[in-house]
C-alpha cells in the first residue's frame, strides 16, 4: 500500500490563479529612463546574482538545484538578450506600477534646484 502524504492546503499551487497587475498599460516613461533602465536591470542582476552566490551557488551549463548551479550567474553583460529583456521590462513595469500607486518618478535632469 502506498503512503501518499497530504500537502498542506497553504502549500498547494492554486488552480485558478488569475493574475492582477495595476494597470500600467496607459503609463508612459520619460525617454530617459530606457538608458536608465539598462543600468537599473544590470544592478537587479548583480543584486540577484550576489545573493545566489552568497547562497553557495556557481555557474553551471544547467540550473540544478541540488548542486546549486546556474546558467545565469555570469555578468549581465553576457546573458542574452532575451533575459536582458526580461530585466528591463521588469525595471520599467516596476517603474510604471510606482507610478500607479502615485509616485512621482522624476530624471534627474529634470530635478529643480
Amino acid at each position: 500500500m502506498r503512503h501518499i502524504a497530504a500537502t498542506p492546503r497553504d502549500l498547494r499551487p492554486t488552480v485558478n490563479y488569475e493574475p492582477k497587475p495595476l494597470p500600467t498599460d496607459e503609463v508612459e516613461l520619460p525617454p530617459e529612463f530606457q538608458q536608465d533602465a539598462e543600468l537599473i536591470a544590470k544592478h537587479n542582476h548583480d543584486i540577484w546574482a550576489l545573493g545566489r552566490m552568497r547562497e553557495g551557488w556557481t555557474w553551471g551549463e544547467q540550473r540544478n538545484d541540488d548542486l546549486k548551479t546556474h546558467p545565469g550567474l555570469v555578468p549581465y553583460e553576457d546573458l542574452s538578450e532575451s533575459e536582458k529583456d526580461y530585466d528591463r521590462r521588469s525595471v520599467l513595469e516596476s517603474l510604471k506600477a510606482a507610478i500607479c500607486l502615485g509616485f512621482e518618478i522624476t530624471p534627474p535632469s529634470a530635478k529643480k534646484d
